[in-house]
């Protein structure tokens, strides 16, 4: 929503000296988001002035049409010649007048203007559109002045155009549909500031009469409660949109179209009722309000033929639909150049209605807007009079007096309010009096009586409350008519809260629970990301869903457990429906999307979860909002929900280590992948004696650089190279690797004890042992500590070798082994039958030989 404060001021009486800061505060105290408070005085600067176009040359052999002119600027430009300035609009002929920014002038955004030669010609300085001037978001083109305006060339072109006014911008919350008009955004600076205010609504009109302005059927009253229409007839078609009318509507954002069309979207703007002007020579036949039929056409004024749908409000004539309700009209019935009788129409349509309406048909109108909102129902006379007298009094024309007004509307439902909740509900105390008085303020009507419950101190309170604490004073409220979002006590509490000031409501923090405040589940995924973020890894977030050809991309076997995926029923994306079952199918194709951007060295990772349906789970049981659904409902509906278990995954691809001139680089293989589960292992507190890795086949990991990621014999998770196969199908580089991991799937950490820290110093000794190529380092490794004892500290495989040499099928682990004893320094024989001893119970358990003995 946006609005001038010149218009705000025909209706509140703000201070003359208010600054802008001030304005913006009392807007944000009320709850109204405001995104820019601008002073039009301050955006433009340097010589903007009005011109009139002298001349019009047609440039040809451009792209685009060109046109050079020359424009009478008086003696703004210093010479009082005509100025040559190089245009591309075409709306606009000679002897209109224009706005003209000279040469050091400055647009709003910091756009300098200067003298420069385009298009072969000297363009000195520019004429300008409203999007330019920042007075909307109209860039078809340039502002042409009304033939009304007094301003002579050369004049000062601010308070033609409206640049001499102050201008906010708010964006209006779903609940506060009345603030999306200056007589709900006056009302407010009203409450805010405690100054007058004059309600444009307040006005009289004349009620229906017994002959209609036109025949109208409602057979509908649900979704069109209140139906509205006044007619005028003989108006002068050729008369313009007066320009204090357009400035308004350009500033607003709104495109001037005509002086009937403009007029109800002027009046939609300063009332908040939206309306429709049909021309009443174009249609034919009783109007009659109702459903659409499936699959009935109407094209809307945008020049679109859409399908409509049972659940579309229609206004039709005898030819059919002629109006999108409360959305946009239609082609056939719009008013033209020509229209000389104008039928004035004002309703009330049901919000969420048009809500679905205009979502169905992806058409987000301004009167869609408010409709769905909630527009006041008492509008529709006090807009229609205002229209008929604008347009009779702007272009001639006969009012007509006949008045049709078909009310539906039911009266709002008194809300009942204990007194002293808003005081329960918020810790700041409000008295009785300041609870009504605030309360009136907005509009409500208000009736103070006693609760019953005070009849019987025993009596138990209304829900929430203890026994006998709601007897006292209570208050009936009934809300005005422009506010359909009071509809229960919570709501008239936040009005209080809103009104006295947010300000008010003390800030108290609870107090924190002992420890971290963490679970221990939250702790191990912190940890884990920190661990993964310090090697290098780049956290993603992926969109949990997936396309059906995921799977087969990705290899999965018929009966893998990740095939059956959980089907959305109302999916973001026709192409993407499922849930996904993995983190790897999102997670590949972030690295292609970067790989395709040619980012070429990539290390992410993702902690999120994944989704596997309950086979045969049926449909979860169907629970109303009338009550809390009982403990055997809520395990109905949660046998239903899929499981949903955390997972880890890591994609890297190109080089780990880049080359520089501290020499070459290393690139990323199925090792790192590995060590990237082992980072997670360590990370969760798992210790390295439960941990094991060994080869595994698991799609879609490359079946001979596939580890298995084992806890105490369960396999928790995969890391390695992709198959060449998925590589091809995501289109992702060579020798990509990943590794994904059920977090959940994991244990417990145990108690971690203090390391026993010897002050005696350590015995180095490497051992190089030959196996044959299948034996995992991982159990060599635990054969190596079996025997080696007591004395061995640590154990690191640093090396794997393969050559001729060993013999095909043969491979060499080098290990070092670090020894070191509690109580005394080692002699040299004690470590080396320690190794002897490790080196004896691999050779027993896979054949192991020292390699060069």
């Amino acid at each position: 929503m946006r609005v001038s404060v010149s218009w705000l001021r025909e209706y509140v009486d703000l201070p003359a000296d208010l600054p802008t800061g001030d304005l913006e505060q009392a807007l944000v105290d009320l709850g109204i988001e405001v995104e820019s408070v601008v002073d039009l005085r301050e955006s433009v600067t340097g010589p903007l002035v009005v011109g009139e176009v002298l001349e019009i040359e047609e440039l040809t052999g451009f792209k685009k049409p060109i046109r050079f002119c020359r424009v009478d600027v008086g003696a703004a430009n210093g010479t009082g010649e005509p100025q040559e300035i190089v245009c591309g609009a075409r709306n606009f002929a000679v002897g209109d007048k224009v706005v003209v920014i000279l040469p050091g002038g400055v647009l709003p955004g910091g756009f300098a203007i200067g003298a420069r030669k385009t298009y072969g010609r000297n363009s000195h300085g520019m004429i300008c559109s409203a999007q330019e001037l920042g007075l909307g978001d109209d860039h078809s083109g340039i502002v042409v002045l009304p033939e009304d305006v007094k301003a002579q060339s050369g004049d000062d072109a601010r308070p033609v155009v409206g640049l001499d006014d102050v201008v906010v911008e708010m964006e209006i919350t779903p609940d506060r549909g009345y603030a999306l008009s200056v007589r709900g955004i006056a009302r407010e600076l009203s409450h805010a500031l405690g100054v007058p205010f004059r309600d444009p609504a307040d006005a009289p009109a004349p009620g229906a009469t017994a002959e209609p302005a036109y025949p109208v059927e409602v057979r509908d009253p649900v979704g069109c409660d209140r139906f509205a229409a006044r007619m005028v007839r003989g108006v002068d078609p050729t008369v313009e949109t007066p320009g204090w009318m357009r400035q308004r509507l350009t500033v607003a954002g709104v495109r001037s179209i005509s002086l009937a069309v403009d007029i109800t979207n002027y009046l939609m703007l300063e009332l908040g009722q939206p309306m429709h002007a049909f021309d009443a020579d174009r249609i034919a036949g009783t109007l009659v309000v109702r459903r659409a039929e499936a699959g009935e056409k109407l094209t809307t004024l945008d020049g679109v033929n859409r399908t409509l749908s049972a659940e579309d409000l229609v206004i039709c004539d005898e030819s059919g639909p002629i109006s999108l309700a409360a959305v946009m009209g239609g082609e056939t019935s719009e008013v033209l150049a020509s229209t000389t009788n104008v039928l004035f129409e004002a309703a009330h349509w049901d919000p969420a209605t048009v809500g679905r309406t205009a979502r169905r048909h992806k058409l987000f109108s301004e009167a869609a807007k408010r409709w769905e909102r909630g527009v006041d129902p008492a509008l529709p006379l006090v807009a229609l009079e205002k229209a008929v007298r604008l347009l009779t009094d702007l272009a001639g024309g006969t009012a007509g007096e006949e008045v049709l007004d078909i009310d539906h509307v039911a009266p709002r439902t008194p809300v009942t309010l204990p007194v002293d909740l808003p005081s329960r509900r918020v810790g700041v105390t409000y008295s009785p009096d300041r609870v009504v008085e605030l309360l009136e303020q907005v509009g409500c009507t208000v009736t103070r009586g006693t609760d019953r419950l005070a009849e019987d101190p025993g009596a138990v309170g209304t829900a929430g409350v203890g026994p006998g604490a709601g007897a006292g004073e209570v208050l009936t409220v009934t809300p005005p008519s422009w506010r359909p979002d009071l509809t229960d006590p919570a709501d008239l509490v936040e009005e209080v809260v809103r009104l006295d000031g947010y300000d008010r409501v003390p800030s108290v923090l609870p107090t924190a629970p002992p420890g971290r405040g963490l679970t221990w589940q939250q702790q191990r995924r912190r940890a884990v990301a920190r661990s993964l973020a310090e090697r290098g890894y780049v956290e993603v977030l992926a969109q949990p869903f997936v396309a059906p050809e995921l799977v087969d991309q990705l290899g999965l076997p018929a009966d893998d457990p990740r095939r059956p995926a959980v089907r959305l029923a109302n999916p973001l994306s026709e192409e993407e429906p499922l849930l996904r079952t993995t983190l790897l199918g999102p997670l590949l194709g972030i690295v292609k999307r970067n790989v395709g951007r040619g980012q070429r060295d990539v290390a992410i990772y993702e902690i999120g979860t994944v989704f596997h349906p309950r086979p045969g789970a049926g449909t979860p049981p169907a629970m109303g909002v009338d009550r809390r659904p009982t403990d055997e409902e809520f395990a109905a509906a949660d046998a239903v929900v899929p499981a949903q278990p955390r997972h880890v995954a890591v994609a890297l691809t190109g080089e780990i280590e880049p080359a520089g001139w501290w020499g070459a680089g290393r690139t990323a293989g199925w090792a790192d992948a590995v060590e990237a589960g082992r980072a997670v292992l360590d990370a969760a507190g798992i210790p390295a004696d439960r941990v094991t890795v060994r080869a595994g086949e698991r799609a879609p990991w490359h079946p001979g650089r596939c580890a298995e990621l084992v806890v105490d014999d369960v396999v928790v998770g995969h890391a390695g190279e992709l198959h060449p196969a998925v590589l091809a199908a995501l289109e992702l580089p060579r020798r990509t690797s990943a590794m994904e991991l059920d977090l959940d799937a994991l244990p417990a950490a145990p108690l971690a004890a203090g390391p026993t820290i010897s002050t005696f110093p350590p015995a180095l000794i490497d051992v190089a042992l030959v196996v044959d190529d299948a034996v995992p380092a991982a159990e060599v490794r635990a054969a190596l500590v079996e025997g080696a004892g007591a004395l061995l500290e640590d154990v690191r495989l640093f090396d794997v070798y393969t050559s001729e040499q060993l013999g095909e099928g043969r491979k060499s682990l080098a290990y070092k082994l670090t020894f070191r004893a509690p109580d005394r320094t080692l002699a040299g024989e004690e470590a080396v039958a320690a190794r002897d001893a490790a080196v004896a119970v691999a050779a027993e358990r896979f054949g192991a030989t020292l390699r060069g003995a």
